[in-house]
């Protein structure tokens, strides 16, 4: 992020303290323990937390680095905690070092601004004291979740208890042993009900009776243990009345106002991937020759770089520009921002990571490098949190709405 980008927003002068105290940590802790991570994984079971990841966690912490992303308790703008997100994203084991992860941070947003004082207390205050973690219920294998109205997971009110039953996939952090609590959306209206009032939103602790993790979900092979994503059944599983978020109906109220910030957070943590993976790439060509010349020297190369730099900072404007659009206009009248930006990032991501794969060669697809797992990250990204063609539908239909007057 160059000194241009600092000037053109009106970032708070805490934010870009908080910057240099990031990327110092960052380099002090955050990417000497990614080793040590895999060191102590490998010597574990799967689906253990190695030891690295708690310590990481003290140390940011103490520093005072801890729940940046929530505007309520940090203080910060959504622009503000962009710029820290871009450095927390350059390592996986970043964003959770500072309690940021997701996720976490889409759940603890609803907390904050939905849940009840009793839900709070039980759950939001762990959470954000990251002694425990979370995990979303969205997704269905049995139909096109990407039409959320699709739904078919019920939320039965009986007596003073709600009784759920479905079934949900891509639980992403339901694997992890301290998962503790499922947000989770599901149908509690009938079919007199408007369509977008039929679904609600319930908390669900993860030791509940009747709740069943059914297997981990690859990724591109990997099981992306210890957090996992998983199929998880709910089978007659009651849970109190007073797990209800909000109120019945509010889910897809819920859903828009999770959505935009941690949307923006995506975004960034993958331009900071982004800018990680193009200085890895820039270090390869220069350490390596053929046919007479260092790689960095060869055209087909230098395009590659050159492209890549204009695709990270196109896709940093329009991110950090959708984050000013929510804090001065609210999340609803930025929903064309933010869904372009949900289709311009990944895709830029995957680009620029195929790109630095390619000059690496073979080391490019081993576990030598962070390349192979940023790809991951890119690729699923396009279809997590909705994909590209949904938001694509969303920018198309508000240019139209845009246009109407003058056709």
């Amino acid at each position: 992020m160059s000194e241009w980008d600092i000037n053109l927003f009106p970032f708070s002068t805490r934010a870009l303290t908080l910057r240099q105290e990031i990327v110092q940590f960052m380099e002090e802790f955050v990417y000497p323990a990614e080793e040590v991570f895999e060191e102590q994984h490998s010597q574990i079971g799967n689906w253990e937390i190695p030891a690295i990841v708690e310590q990481l966690k003290v140390k940011a912490k103490e520093r005072g680095l801890w729940n940046l992303f929530l505007p309520g308790v940090s203080g910060l703008s959504n622009l503000d905690y962009a710029i820290l997100c871009e450095q927390m994203g350059r390592s996986l084991l970043g964003p959770e070092a500072f309690n940021c992860s997701a996720p976490d941070t889409g759940n603890m947003e609803v907390l904050f601004k939905y849940g009840s004082e009793q839900q709070k207390k039980q759950w939001l205050e762990p959470l954000l004291e990251g002694e425990i973690r979370s995990c979303f219920g969205m997704t269905e294998p049995d139909v096109a979740s990407s039409d959320a109205t699709n739904i078919r997971t019920t939320i039965i009110k009986d007596g003073d208890e709600y009784v759920i039953n479905g079934k949900k996939w891509w639980t992403s952090g339901a694997g992890d042993p301290r998962c503790k609590v499922c947000i989770l959306m599901g149908i509690s209206g009938n079919s007199d009900t408007p369509i977008h009032l039929r679904h609600s939103m319930i908390l669900v602790p993860m030791d509940a009776p009747g709740v069943k993790k059914i297997r981990p979900l690859t990724v591109f092979g990997f099981d992306d243990a210890p957090h996992g994503h998983l199929e998880v059944h709910f089978d007659n599983v009651r849970v109190p009345a007073a797990n209800l978020l909000l109120r019945e109906g509010a889910g897809f109220e819920i859903a828009q106002g999770r959505l935009g910030p941690g949307r923006i957070h995506h975004c960034m943590r993958m331009i900071g991937v982004a800018e990680r993976c193009l200085e890895v790439m820039i270090k390869r060509v220069h350490s390596r020759s053929t046919f007479g010349n260092k790689i960095a020297q060869h055209g087909t190369i230098m395009n590659d770089v050159a492209i890549s730099r204009m695709e990270i900072d196109q896709a940093r404007l329009l991110v950090l520009k959708a984050a000013h659009c929510i804090d001065i206009m609210g999340g609803a009248k930025a929903r064309d921002q933010v869904a372009a930006i949900k289709v311009v990032t990944p895709n830029m991501l995957c680009k620029v990571v195929d790109r630095a794969i390619q000059a690496h060669g073979g080391a490019g697809v081993s576990q030598d490098t962070i390349l192979a797992r940023a790809y991951i990250q890119a690729r699923t990204l396009r279809i997590a949190d909705g994909p590209d063609e949904v938001h694509i539908r969303t920018v198309a239909r508000l240019e139209y709405r845009k246009q109407k007057p003058k056709l």
